[in-house]
């Protein structure tokens, strides 16, 4: 066999076994062609049993030369030990050469947030009086009610709405399954663009159940959301990154602020880990500073 046929091997294991989505298959797969990539260009024709700590640091060096942030190396370093993982299992291997490789240390920054009336700006700032005016509106109102991936709003189906009972059902990553508490505002939204412009447009086979439909029928791209939410914002003038996952940045953000429960919003994000949302637990900039004002002996 040769490094292609255990590289598909891979993908194959990721998607039927693991159950990763193709977004996901894709990046794991993109990881190890780059490392397969730089022995090629160091005319090393060696099979991933002859890998070892070493070689794979020289890599590492090799991806920072080239100018990748210490981001992309984590998730690199992440996508070749699954790799590995994955031939030790199958007996490829006999051992691990990336158990003592290291990933650099990566600083938690806190996510760009939006205040509510930033999120009404850029809601309010959707013309109805066009086309795709109602689409868009219910899919800002729900993927900020819900907190969505925007992977998770694109895939959004219809019979997974369960509307009169306050809840979606979402398919997250991995295609975990979590049901969602969704808002009355959200509701109206989406009512409206189902019973006035959904239903004139013919959907194309296979997305008869998706909500959110383009013109031509199709289910609509991550880049397409994107797109609509970055005019938008520089419609309304806001300076700050903007982007689908700041709604749902924000939404924790909000909920964390109001008080909701830890373990609450992590259910709603679907985190497989708490320590991933204890990012929202920052406080309100607003209300640090007048603690500060109020209670410093020095203010």
């Amino acid at each position: 066999m040769d490094w292609r046929a255990y590289i598909n091997g891979f993908g194959s294991y990721l998607k039927l076994e693991k159950s990763l989505s193709s977004n996901s298959v894709e990046a794991y797969l993109h990881d190890v062609d780059k490392l397969f990539q730089f022995l090629t260009l160091q005319s090393l024709d060696i099979m991933p049993d002859k890998v070892d700590l070493t070689l794979l640091q020289k890599f590492i060096k090799w991806v920072n030369e080239l100018g990748m942030t210490a981001t992309s190396q984590a998730r690199m370093i992440s996508g070749i030990k699954a790799f590995y993982r994955y031939l030790l299992m199958e007996n490829i291997v006999k051992s691990d050469p990336t158990q003592l490789l290291e990933a650099p240390k990566l600083a938690r920054k806190l996510p760009d947030v939006l205040t509510v009336e930033d999120i009404n700006g850029i809601i309010d700032a959707v013309d109805l009086s066009s086309g795709q005016g109602q689409r868009n509106k219910a899919m800002l109102e729900t993927l900020y009610s819900c907190g969505l991936r925007v992977s998770e709003l694109v895939n959004l189906r219809i019979s997974n709405l369960f509307l009169n009972e306050n809840f979606v059902k979402v398919i997250g990553k991995g295609d975990k399954e979590r049901l969602v508490p969704i808002g009355s505002v959200a509701i109206k939204q989406i009512t409206i663009y189902k019973n006035e412009l959904r239903c004139h447009i013919k959907p194309l086979k296979s997305c008869e159940d998706i909500l959110f439909l383009n013109r031509r029928g199709g289910k609509l791209t991550r880049v397409m959301v994107f797109t609509i939410i970055k005019q938008l914002a520089h419609k309304t003038g806001l300076k700050k990154h903007i982007s689908p996952h700041t709604f749902r940045h924000s939404f924790a953000t909000h909920l964390i602020d109001g008080g909701a429960d830890l373990r609450a919003v992590q259910e709603m994000l679907g985190h497989e880990s708490i320590t991933t949302t204890e990012i929202y637990t920052h406080l309100d900039r607003q209300y640090l500073r007048d603690a500060i004002i109020q209670f410093h002996p020095r203010s």
